[in-house]
């Protein structure tokens, strides 16, 4: 096989190019040593710096529950539920997906494309909060600018329902 000079600026093109930032959470779900365990329910949302949510990016419930059995548990995510929840529509496409087990989970977000919206220049804070049947209620908050300028990662660690939990914003 021949290549022509002009060959690897066709190839070039067909490499994507990445300018847009993404958005990569991790959250870790402890393992509990307890008589009763069922697995957190989890929202995940993006607020400006004045309280103001944005989007919801991710929400862990009971999907497929009896007569939507699960959708009723959603207000004991608390923050979320007031802040934005209660004016959602579930499932929401593209968020919602079924509860997870202990481990550390992850959840990848492109610019503008699935849950992450457009979002403007600014400063804003990544929201999780998790609940658990006969269990606890937690939320963590992780600050982050956008765009990013360069790589950056944002952690924190919960008590008890949450473990660790970290947003890397890539350029």
């Amino acid at each position: 096989m021949r290549l022509l000079p002009y060959a690897p600026l066709v190839l070039i093109g067909l490499v994507p190019v990445a300018d847009a930032a993404d958005l990569a959470l991790k959250i870790e779900l402890p393992k509990l040593s307890v008589a009763e365990y069922h697995k957190p329910y989890v929202a995940a949302w993006i607020e400006r710096e004045d309280g103001s949510v944005v989007s919801t990016v991710a929400l862990w419930y009971e999907v497929r529950s009896r007569n939507n059995e699960g959708e009723k548990y959603l207000k004991d995510l608390r923050q979320w539920w007031r802040r934005a929840g209660r004016d959602q529509k579930v499932p929401i496409d593209g968020v919602t997906s079924a509860t997870r087990a202990p481990g550390e989970q992850q959840v990848a977000f492109g610019d503008g494309k699935g849950a992450l919206p457009k979002l403007e220049p600014g400063r804003y804070k990544l929201m999780v909060e998790a609940a658990r049947e006969a269990g606890g209620r937690e939320t963590v908050a992780l600050p982050f600018a956008w765009p990013a300028g360069t790589g950056t990662v944002a952690s924190a660690t919960g008590k008890q329902e949450l473990g660790n939990v970290s947003l890397a914003v890539v350029p």
